[in-house]
């Protein structure tokens, strides 16, 4: 387990198969909305890693390891994304991590980074209705880390964080492994697909940036926007109207660039400190920006780069999520492991409402 961890932290501290959906249970933790407070914030439980919301934004699903000391198997819990109080879970015998979810909103998918596969839920009954284990194995014999999933054109694209990494395409549908894109470089970690550019973007652990054509699956570019300072790239957002990514650092470099989404060009060098997840809300014009070393979330105006809000979210706020009317953010908030992989209390969701 501890060699599994290891793998684990590089790949998210930086995020007919047994399964069964169970009822709500009649015990949760307390949901809290104190009085004048644009927070909402839920005790949920051990491992909470990435979200999606149903198309209709109706569900709120989060993915979950669950503990990592004498804890087999994870959770994926569906949630109400307005209180916050669970509305369905369903229990899976390898742990979550990454995610995505159909358009049509009838399947997640959630990555299992230490059994190096990929799962997909029918979200009717929480059901684990098909599984991809990937035959990868590193020089001591464990496998690939599966990062994160994107979902685009029926196709899902699986990082794996390796050395070096390989892109896993997947057939949605039928849960085949269709390809592999190989020469990534050292570990595969974020991935966005450009409707603007109709391009792959591909973040490593080099200091690269990929940009791939998924109509062939090749690399065209290699982009290295900080030369050969140390870089662990990790993940991506996008402004459409301006042509920009935004790619964070969470351990090296210790910031967020802005790019130019055409050349790879860096535009500005952001001065926030460690940053993790990014969310780029083209209503509101903000860029959100999560901080597990400060234990913050910032706002910031995607025009000047100055911090608009900051919400102290303490001890580790983790992933990032926004509604589709821009007006909702969501967050993961994780505990820091103790050295025997236990935490001292569970990791809680929290609900930002961005018009408080």
């Amino acid at each position: 387990m501890k060699r599994k961890l290891t793998a684990l932290a590089v790949a998210f501290a930086m995020v007919g198969c047994a399964a069964k959906s169970t009822p709500v249970p009649q015990k949760e933790a307390a949901v809290t909305a104190p009085a004048a407070t644009d927070l909402t914030q839920r005790d949920l439980a051990d491992g909470l890693y990435e979200m999606a919301l149903s198309p209709k934004g109706d569900a709120l699903y989060v993915s979950s390891a669950e503990g990592f000391k004498d804890v087999q198997g994870g959770v994926v819990y569906k949630l109400d994304p307005k209180t916050l109080k669970t509305v369905g879970a369903s229990h899976t015998d390898l742990k979550n991590f990454g995610m995505a979810i159909s358009d049509d909103g009838q399947t997640v998918y959630v990555t299992n980074s230490l059994d190096g596969g990929i799962s997909a839920l029918n979200t009717s009954d929480g059901k684990v209705k098909a599984r991809l284990l990937f035959p990868e194995r590193n020089e001591k014999g464990l496998p690939y880390g599966a990062r994160q999933v994107l979902l685009h054109n029926g196709l899902l694209y699986v990082g794996a964080v390796a050395d070096p990494a390989v892109i896993w395409v997947v057939d949605a549908k039928t849960m085949k492994l269709k390809t592999r894109i190989k020469n990534t470089g050292k570990w595969m970690t974020g991935l966005h697909y450009s409707s603007n550019t109709g391009r792959i973007y591909a973040a490593n652990g080099g200091g690269e940036i990929l940009v791939i054509n998924p109509r062939n699956n090749r690399i065209e570019q290699r982009w290295k926007p900080l030369g050969d300072k140390p870089a662990l790239l990790l993940n991506i957002a996008e402004d459409s109207d301006t042509g920009r990514l935004f790619v964070t650092d969470n351990s090296q470099a210790k910031t967020t660039l802005a790019l130019d989404i055409h050349s790879g060009k860096v535009i500005k060098q952001l001065d926030v400190g460690d940053s993790l997840g990014v969310v780029f809300n083209p209503i509101r014009h903000e860029l959100y920006v999560s901080q597990r070393e400060s234990g913050k979330v910032l706002s910031l105006d995607a025009t000047s780069y100055a911090v608009k809000k900051s919400w102290d979210l303490k001890p580790n706020p983790n992933s990032l999520l926004l509604s589709a009317d821009g007006q909702t953010l969501f967050v993961t908030v994780k505990q820091a492991f103790n050295k025997d992989h236990s935490t001292d209390g569970p990791d809680r969701v929290v609900r930002i409402d961005l018009n408080k």
